[in-house]
């Protein structure tokens, strides 16, 4: 087995880089067909979501293969190799077993735990079947990935630690609120009526909208959708489909927007989003920024011993720009005495001079210590005032809630600085999801990743030698059926029963004789580093290699004719 997975996720790369590398379908039929026929691959199959692109492939060589993959997923996805290879990441053989098993359990999703992968999965299996580029080891794999996943969901609770991205999603628009509360009643537009949006419409109809509008560039499938929402026990909700040049019209209607269609360029401007708003609130929606800073009052001349006991003299320093009476800037290079008398004025306190001036040596001394401490420690000397707050501007409750799933984006980023809007996009869940707790079944999936990695690759190794031991027995029967043969000539006076009793013997002994080794040798050859047990074999027994690659090549066409289709 030599798999090799060479790509990039939300957690290589950022979501710029995945944007912009993100490939459409045509373009994965065509980075599928470009790598069967290059020279280190035997297999292929691209695994493309929206936040995460991969390219296995079942190669002879394995630095020659991470060159060829990667250079042709910069070449499919528009994005510079030299640009793109600090983002990606490479796994090999067991590595890459274990990287699609953890994905397929969800461990590598954004949202940790959600089951959607699974689907995705199976469609990039289902698009190397129709291609004819997954072979032996790419079938029993996404296969063995898709029993490993549903084997993660049924026997732990790893649900819990995670929803679908979808769900994910609508409980950042309602801002950690009970999403039916926050979805009963409103009017929501899905934009897309593919998986993902299918899945978002779906969720919503549960959720207790009142409305999905359904807007999609083939308008039968949005139909379709339509229809399924309308008479669906769960999701039974007021359902219809529109032509996308009316999303502007619906989307002044809409409380809810979700977007996830396929497009390579923007399906709602920040402009068009603007203009809705104002159309639902007969305001403009203005941009929000930072807060101005006002500047800063001119202090009045001073000296040092005045009245407010401040022991600076602030005309020599009041002009420097982004200076503070109170900040560490201040305070450089006074003495002990006086970094007293500053550090009690901060506080509003006073301290006599001529009492400080009073002080012993000793007690000079200690403070001093105490300083040059705290200076060695935290490299500076601490700024005694408190930090002022910030002001924040409050934003106007949002009049438009928009999610945008796509990948390249749909929804232009720009909307996050409207007022009155939220938008959550693929950036903003990255950084929500960064922070989630982990529920304690992660744990127990993980072990479950482990142990079915190790299953795998003892199977794959078991039958790697298969063909070897069948081409050994094989060659062991032609030899008795020579002998036979031999004998039959020598001794033509033994009758029939007397032939049939001689060949049974010969053949128990030849069967007695191969047992144990053979039992023995598909037992060292499971075990990590045992694939050298087939060739030790063939050249124990001076196998012929062509009868070998005939075994092998018919068990290929036997698993082929069994694969359900």
């Amino acid at each position: 087995m030599s798999l090799l997975v060479v790509g990039l996720s939300h957690r290589s790369a950022p979501v710029s880089v995945l944007e912009r590398a993100a490939l459409s379908a045509d373009a994965q039929v065509k980075l599928v067909q470009d790598t069967v026929a290059a020279e280190p691959a035997t297999e292929a199959a691209v695994l493309a979501t929206c936040n995460r692109i991969e390219l296995y492939a079942d190669v002879d060589k394995f630095h020659a293969g991470v060159a060829e993959l990667s250079t042709l997923l910069a070449q499919h996805s528009g994005v510079g190799l030299e640009e793109l290879t600090p983002y990606l990441y490479v796994h090999y053989e067991d590595r890459a077993v274990h990287h699609l098993f953890s994905v397929a359990c969800g461990l590598d999703s954004m949202v940790v735990g959600e089951g959607q992968i699974l689907g995705q999965i199976k469609d990039s299996l289902a698009l190397a079947q129709e291609l004819h580029s997954a072979g032996k080891l790419l079938n029993d794999l996404f296969q063995q990935a898709l029993r490993v996943g549903k084997r993660a969901h049924s026997e732990t609770g790893i649900d819990r630690a995670g929803q679908s991205l979808v769900t994910f999603g609508l409980e950042q628009l309602a801002a950690g609120g009970d999403v039916q509360d926050w979805a009963a009643g409103r009017k929501a537009l899905v934009i897309g009526a593919g998986s993902m949006s299918s899945l978002a419409a779906a969720t919503l109809a549960r959720a207790g909208v009142a409305e999905v509008v359904v807007a999609n560039r083939t308008f039968e499938r949005a139909e379709r959708l339509a229809q399924i929402l309308t008479e669906g026990d769960e999701t039974a909700v007021a359902a219809r489909a529109v032509r996308m040049d009316a999303v502007p019209g619906e989307l002044t209607r809409a409380d809810v927007v979700v977007s996830c269609t396929g497009a390579t360029g923007l399906v709602l401007t920040a402009g068009a989003v603007a203009q809705a708003v104002e159309g639902r609130t007969g305001e403009p929606a203005a941009e929000t920024g930072p807060t101005a800073v006002e500047p800063a009052t001119a202090l009045p001349p001073t000296s040092v011993g005045t009245e407010d006991s401040c022991p600076l003299d602030l005309a020599a320093v009041q002009g420097a720009t982004g200076f503070s009476v109170l900040g560490e800037a201040a305070v450089a290079g006074m003495d002990a005495a006086t970094l007293e008398q500053h550090a009690a004025w901060v506080d509003n306190g006073t301290v006599d001079r001529r009492e400080a001036a009073r002080r012993s040596p000793e007690a000079d001394a200690e403070l001093i210590t105490a300083l040059a401490a705290t200076a060695a420690t935290v490299g500076r000397i601490p700024e005694r005032r408190k930090p002022e707050p910030v002001a924040v501007i409050p934003r106007p409750a949002p009049a438009l809630f928009l999610l945008d799933l796509a990948m390249p984006r749909d929804i232009d980023a720009a909307v996050h600085r409207l007022a009155g809007v939220r938008l959550v996009d693929i950036e903003s869940l990255a950084e929500a999801s960064a922070g989630a707790p982990m529920a304690a079944d992660v744990d127990l999936v993980r072990r479950i990743v482990s142990d079915e990695v190790a299953a795998f690759g003892a199977a794959q190794r078991a039958a790697h030698i298969t063909p070897t031991v069948v081409a050994l027995r094989t060659m062991a029967a032609d030899v008795v059926a020579s002998e036979i043969a031999r004998l039959d000539g020598r001794l033509p006076d033994l009758d029939e029963r007397q032939r049939g009793e001689i060949r049974q013997a010969v053949h128990r002994v030849v069967d007695k004789l191969l047992h144990a080794p053979t039992v023995r040798v598909k037992q060292l050859a499971a075990e990590p580093g045992g694939a050298g047990y087939a060739d030790a074999l063939r050249t124990l027994f001076d196998l012929d290699p062509e009868t070998v690659a005939a075994v092998s090549r018919a068990g290929d066409s036997t698993d082929k004719k069994d694969r359900p289709a």
